[in-house]
This record gives structure tokens, sequence and C-alpha cells, in this order.
């Protein structure tokens, strides 16, 4: 299964677990990447429990990254501009 992820996937550069899970469940990202070190991907343990921007381990060749995001906001601006009401000003 390895090499049919690895064909598929070519090169990898960066990882990004983002949204409430992936921000705020290290137990859940060490489960992910368990099985893709065939990909380069380590996680230092350490920042991964503390949900810092950088996971990944200094000796990893794929950059690992917890980002931010507001889904709720995204969302609410998506659904603006599909209703044609554009972006919201200041008070709306």
């Amino acid at each position: 299964m390895d090499w049919v992820i690895r064909r598929r996937v070519g090169r990898l550069d960066t990882l990004v677990f983002a949204g409430g899970i992936g921000e705020n469940a290290p137990t859940i990202r060490t489960r992910i990447c368990a099985g893709l070190g065939f990909l380069g991907i380590e996680l230092d343990e350490t920042p991964n429990t503390a949900n810092a921007g950088v996971i990944s381990a200094a000796a990893g060749r794929v950059a690992v990254r917890v980002i931010h995001t507001d889904e709720e906001h995204m969302i609410a601006q998506t659904v603006r501009r599909v209703l044609g009401l554009g972006l919201p000003t200041k008070g709306s």
C-alpha cells in the first residue's frame, strides 16, 4: 500500500492540519502520521502535544504544520458571496 500512496502523492513538502480536530487533537495527528514515515513525515511529540504551529521533527523531510482556521467565518463569507450579498461592512 505504501507504494500506491507514494506513487500518487509523489513528493510531499508540507502536511497541514487545520480545523477543529486538526488544531486541537494531538492524538489524532499522531495516529494519522504514524504510518506515513515512508513519506518523510516524523512528528515531534512535544510541540504536537502543545498544538504548536510546527509539529514535525527536525530530522523529518516533510514539514508538518498546525494552521488556525476560522471555519465559521469562511462559511459565512462563502454564503454571502453565493447569495450576492458581498462582503460585510463594519457593524453588519
